[in-house]
């Protein structure tokens, strides 16, 4: 399994899933769609499949474009979601197959949208494991809750996507790592991992380079909303309860002006 990052529009992310034995490719969230067919092209893959992870237009926006460039692909969404383009409608637990190797699980991870899925893919071949979170799962942060609500999101945070194996590789939707890192750090200032993973991010954004993906064991460590269940973490916020913790968490993310 290779993973291909495509930027698209400013700070969003499309992924190129590439099945290497048999050349077959999945796309996630092709939001400008001939930036993902070329790369499609580049890499000498053959696109069967569109992943999207929620309904908001820039990343299900390029989907039935997608459609128009490559006739018979399918396009998955969240049957809670009304997905434009969606030829095939996908719950929790459902699962698909790329190529001969990849084993797609969907997992549905609500509140920034009802119907939001995360992607969890594992290689039959190799202990290979990625998971594609859109909206859900930034790179030390998590998306507002638009359609939902903080014990949602603490669902979908600590315990489906925190319960996935901890090398499992995380490609979130957009590339807000900087900022999230900036804020993780008013919330643990002592927090070793932080500070060390800061200065990552900010020499990977000044060489032009991406700073997915990151790990689930990775933001354990330094997402504060990932970090909900430890006690120096709601003492530091004034509360008692992981989902109050995440509350107020996202309380201040949301006034944050870093």
């Amino acid at each position: 399994m290779k993973v291909y990052s495509v930027p698209c529009l400013e700070d969003n992310y499309s992924y190129l899933i590439v099945d290497e034995s048999s050349k077959e490719a999945a796309v996630v969230d092709p939001v400008e769609a001939e930036k993902v067919v070329e790369a499609a092209k580049q890499h000498g893959v053959l696109l069967k499949l569109v992943l999207t992870t929620h309904h908001h237009w820039d990343h299900a926006g390029g989907n039935d474009k997608i459609k128009q460039l490559v006739p018979g692909i399918k396009v998955y969404g969240g049957s809670l979601d009304n997905v434009k383009g969606c030829t095939d409608q996908v719950e929790n637990g459902d699962k698909l197959v790329l190529g001969a190797h990849i084993n797609i699980l969907c997992l549905h991870t609500p509140c920034h949208t009802k119907g939001h899925i995360s992607y969890y893919l594992t290689s039959k071949e190799e202990e290979d494991l990625a998971v594609f979170t859109g909206d859900t799962l930034f790179i030390a942060g998590c998306g507002k809750f638009f359609e939902g609500t903080a014990e949602q999101m603490y669902q979908s945070l600590c315990v489906t996507l925190g319960s996935l194996p901890k090398p499992t590789r995380v490609y979130c939707g957009h590339e807000y790592t900087v900022k999230n890192l900036q804020f993780a750090l008013t919330v643990e200032p002592d927090n070793v991992k932080i500070q060390q993973k800061i200065t990552w991010a900010q020499h990977q954004r000044q060489a032009g380079l991406p700073t997915v993906p990151s790990t689930i064991e990775e933001e354990i460590e330094t997402n504060p909303f990932m970090r909900v269940d430890q006690p120096e973490v709601q003492a530091r916020v004034g509360c008692r309860s992981p989902v109050e913790a995440l509350q107020e968490i996202r309380r201040r993310k949301d006034n944050w002006r870093g």
